[in-house]
C-alpha cells in the first residue's frame, strides 16, 4: 500500500474513533437555553394570565413579557459532541451539570423547589404591586415548612402562624432563626402560634384569628457544616391577605424569576392607561414584598427568547447587567432596575419617548 493511501487511511480511522469516543463519552455539562417568553398583559392556553375580580381593572395593551429558560433534565448524559457545539452555538449556554443540580438533586426535587419558588413570587409580586398603590396588605409570619424527623415534627405544621418566639413578638420571617438560635442545643423553646385550621377559618369568615397555643419545643444540634446552633426543624415564610383576589394563571413554569414581570402586569391591570405605551417590554427579576429587584440565572438566555419574540426593551435586574451586557442581541435595549420604582419609572421614559433617559445597562453593570 503506497505510503500517501496509508497516512490518509490512517487518519481517517482516527478521525473515526474520535468521533466515536466524542458520542460515547460523557461529559459533566448541561444546556441552557431560550424558553418561552409569555405576556402578562395576555392570554396564555386560552385564558388570561392576570385575573383579578373584586376590584376595578383597567384595559393594558402592548407586551410586558416574562421570559424563561429551557434545561436539560437531571437525568440527561450529555456527550462531548454535543458539548462542542453547545459552546459553539449562539442560541444555548453550556453549564456545568451541577450548576443546574447541585448535591445530586433529582428531577423531582428540582421540580417541587421551582413549583415552591414560582408560588413565592406570585405572593411576592401582588405584595409588592399593592404596596407600589398604596393598597393595604395584611402579612404574618407562618410555619413554611417542617423537616421530617425534626423535634417540630407533629408539634407545629405548615401553615401555623408564629406570634411569638419566647414571649418576644415575631415581626418577619428571619427573627424566628434568631430567637431560636439564642438557645443552646438540648435547650427548650416555646413558640406562640395560630393553629393552621384556626387561621384558615378565621380567614374564610373575614375575621382576625384570636385564639392561640404555646407549643415547646426541644431544640438540638444543627449537623450541617459551620458552627453549632440550635435548630428546631422548620423554615418560617409570610403569607398574607389581600384585599381582592388576584389569580395568576400560568402552569409549566417554575423557579422565581417572573416576580418583577408579574408586578408590573398586577400594577396595569389596576391602573388607567397602560404602563408599555404599546411598545414591547420583556424582562425578568426576583422580587421581594418591598420590590426590591434580586438577579436570575440564565440572563443571556433570557434576552435571546425575549429578542426573538419582537421585544425593544429588556428590564434587567442591576446584578445581572454586566453579564447581560457582553452580548446584547441586536435592536434590544437592556434597561437597569433595582426596585419595582425603577422598573415605573422606565416604563414612562419608554412610552413618552424619552429613551436616551433610560438607565442602561453596561458590562461594568
Amino acid at each position: 500500500m503506497p505510503r500517501r493511501t496509508a497516512t490518509m487511511l490512517a487518519s481517517t480511522l482516527m478521525l473515526i474513533a474520535l468521533l466515536c469516543a466524542g458520542v460515547l463519552i460523557p461529559v459533566p455539562y448541561a444546556e441552557m437555553s431560550p424558553g418561552p417568553t409569555v405576556n402578562t398583559l395576555g392570554d396564555h392556553d386560552g385564558e388570561p394570565v392576570l385575573q383579578v375580580s373584586g376590584h376595578r381593572t383597567y384595559p393594558a395593551d402592548g407586551h410586558l413579557n416574562m421570559t424563561t429558560v429551557r434545561v436539560t433534565s437531571a437525568d440527561f448524559r450529555m456527550n462531548l459532541v454535543e458539548a462542542v457545539y453547545g459552546w459553539l452555538a449562539h442560541d444555548t449556554k453550556i453549564v456545568p451539570h451541577d450548576t443546574l443540580y447541585p448535591d445530586g438533586k433529582t428531577e423531582e426535587q428540582s421540580t417541587q423547589e421551582n413549583a415552591e419558588e414560582f408560588s413565592q413570587s406570585q405572593e411576592s409580586a401582588k405584595v409588592a404591586a399593592l404596596k407600589e398603590l398604596h393598597i393595604p396588605v395584611t402579612s404574618w409570619v407562618i410555619v413554611s415548612t417542617v423537616i421530617k424527623d425534626s423535634p417540630a415534627e407533629g408539634r407545629l405544621h405548615a401553615g401555623d402562624v408564629i406570634k411569638a418566639v419566647d414571649g418576644t413578638q415575631v415581626k418577619q420571617p428571619s427573627d424566628v432563626a434568631k430567637l431560636v438560635t439564642k438557645h443552646k442545643p438540648g435547650q427548650k423553646v416555646v413558640f406562640t402560634v395560630v393553629p393552621a385550621k384556626e387561621q384558615a377559618a378565621a380567614e374564610k369568615a373575614h375575621r382576625t384569628a384570636t385564639k392561640t397555643q404555646d407549643v415547646a419545643i426541644t431544640t438540638t444540634d444543627s449537623d450541617d457544616k459551620g458552627a453549632h446552633r440550635a435548630i428546631v426543624g422548620i423554615s418560617a415564610g409570610t403569607d398574607h391577605t389581600f384585599p381582592f383576589t388576584i389569580d395568576i394563571k400560568l402552569a409549566d413554569v417554575g423557579g422565581p424569576s417572573a416576580g418583577l414581570m408579574f408586578s408590573l402586569g398586577i400594577y396595569d391591570k389596576l391602573t388607567p392607561g397602560n404602563l408599555t405605551g404599546g411598545k414591547f417590554v420583556a424582562g425578568t427579576g426576583t422580587i421581594d414584598d418591598d420590590g426590591t429587584v434580586g438577579p436570575i440565572g440564565g440572563i443571556e438566555m433570557k434576552t435571546v427568547g425575549a429578542r426573538a419574540k419582537g421585544a425593544q426593551y429588556f428590564l434587567t435586574p442591576a446584578d445581572n447587567c454586566a453579564s447581560a451586557a457582553k452580548d446584547t442581541p441586536g435592536g434590544l435595549t437592556l434597561v437597569k432596575v433595582k426596585k419595582i420604582g425603577d422598573a415605573l419609572d422606565a416604563l414612562k421614559d419608554i412610552r413618552e419617548g424619552r429613551t436616551a433617559d433610560l438607565p442602561k445597562c453596561t458590562t461594568k453593570g
